[in-house]
Formats: structure tokens, sequence, C-alpha cells
């Protein structure tokens, strides 16, 4: 199936409470190929939606009357039903503070107002990626054997870096919420991949990256850093330590089996 014909297939509830930015946003996935659009304006419309429709991915405004995007996705990560749901950000919000949150709960993409074409049309296809299971193929690894620790405080950010593993035919790795549980389990156990958080209590990404390289015990191992850090310098520091790849928060598929490729192979 072409990119083209699955983009057509693809699902979308748009929660935006503005007439015309909807008309903007909805003639943008039209021109992108979408061709199942849903929209609600409230959180209180859209969690009323969800409830009995299970779209392929929610697009939602920053601001709505009766909430935010991160209430909305924290109500959305909280409900089993829902908690696997691709969501992606429209906003012209630029305050770190304010996009940190979502950056942590696993959202697929966060798009400035106004956004290219160019750039829905990848976050589309970063939810096919995410929908469609591609086991990656690795030269010298059975691909279902590995051991996989994944390393981060925020449980649903753990939850949707385990959804894109699972989705490559990575098995169920073994959590820890900071670079201490890390070791722990280290010291406990054999892995074959390291996925981590860089900003994280106790020890972070970058300190647990300087205590595996400092080991005998498994120095070894392949470390990929997840990190919603823009800064230039700030990323050279953290590749210093001694990480094999840095991935950007929030991170498309694509992108990590192209990075685990090029790691593990």
């Amino acid at each position: 199936m072409s990119d083209l014909t699955a983009i057509a297939n693809l699902s979308i509830l748009l929660v935006e409470p503005s007439e015309v930015q909807q008309k903007i946003i909805i003639k943008s996935l039209l021109e992108s190929g979408v061709k199942q659009v849903e929209t609600a304006t409230t959180q209180t419309q859209a969690l009323s939606l969800l409830a009995s429709y299970h779209p392929d991915l929610v697009i939602s405004s920053m601001y709505l009357s009766d909430g935010t995007a991160d209430s909305l996705l924290q109500e959305i990560r909280s409900n089993p039903t829902t908690e696997h749901q691709p969501f992606m950000l429209i906003s012209s919000e630029r305050n770190k503070k304010y996009l940190e949150q979502l950056r942590q709960s696993g959202v697929l993409a966060i798009l400035p107002k106004p956004f290219s074409a160019k750039a829905i049309t990848r976050a589309l296809k970063a939810t096919l990626d995410i929908i469609s299971e591609e086991e990656v193929e690795l030269d010298h690894f059975d691909v279902t054997l590995l051991r996989v620790l994944v390393v981060d405080d925020s449980r649903f950010a753990r939850k949707h870096i385990i959804r894109v593993l699972a989705g490559m035919g990575i098995p169920a790795p073994v959590e820890a919420e900071n670079g201490k549980e890390a070791i722990a389990q280290l010291n406990e156990q054999s892995f074959d991949l390291i996925v981590t958080d860089y900003n994280m209590p106790e020890m972070d990404g970058r300190e647990l990256t300087e205590t595996v390289r400092g080991s005998n015990a498994y120095s070894h191992i392949p470390i990929l850093m997840v990190s919603s850090e823009a800064n230039d310098t700030h990323l050279a520091n953290i590749a210093q330590a001694g990480v094999d790849a840095i991935c950007d928060k929030p991170f498309e598929p694509a992108t990590v089996r192209e990075l685990l490729y090029k790691i593990m192979s």
C-alpha cells in the first residue's frame, strides 16, 4: 500500500475551538490526502467522542475553553482504552515550559502555526509508522531477542517508547524511572541496548551514560538518548558523554528505526 493510499485511510479527530482554524487545518489535511476528519471544539466533547470513536490520530490546539492540550492528553493517557492514542499538537505557543509536559507525554509531533503542508504530511506518515508494525531488520541480531532497558521518569513517555519499539518487533523491555534504577537493573541482568531520557531526577541521562561508559561490566552497551533539548551546545555535551545516537522528543518511529539500524548493525 502506498503512503498516499494509507494516508487516505487515516481517521482524524481534530480538536480546535476556532472555526476559522478548523477550516485551515482541515483544508491542509485534505490536501495531504486525508479523507476522514471528525471535529470537536472542547476537551469534554473530544473525550465524549473518544469513548466510542477510535481515530488513528488526535490533532489538538493548545488552548480549549475547558482545558488545554496537556489536560486533554493526560485524560487520554490515563484511560486504559485510549492510553496509546497517537496525539499531535498544532499551536503557536513557543514557551518551552508549556510544551515540555506534552513532549514528556509522548506526543507524535508538535507543529507550529502556521505550518507547512510538508510538515503535516510528515506527521501523518509518523502516524502510519505507529499503527502499521514494521519489524526492523538488523545485520547481526534477531530483533525479537533484543534485551532493551528503557529509562525515563515519565510513565507516559516510557509507554510511548515501548509502543514504538514493539511496532518494530522488539519485545517488552525492562523499565527504569531514572539513572539510579537503571544501574540497579544493569547490575542484575544483561542488556543489548539502553534507551534513555536526558532530564531525570536522582541521576540524569548524561550521568547514566558516563556511569555506563566507565564500567567494565556494561560499557559496551549501545545507548540511544532521547532529549527534548534543542540547544546545539547542550546536545554536543550529551554526545561527548558517550551516547551512540541522540533522538529528539517528540520522536518519529522512522527516525528511531534508522538510528537503531545504525547503532545495532
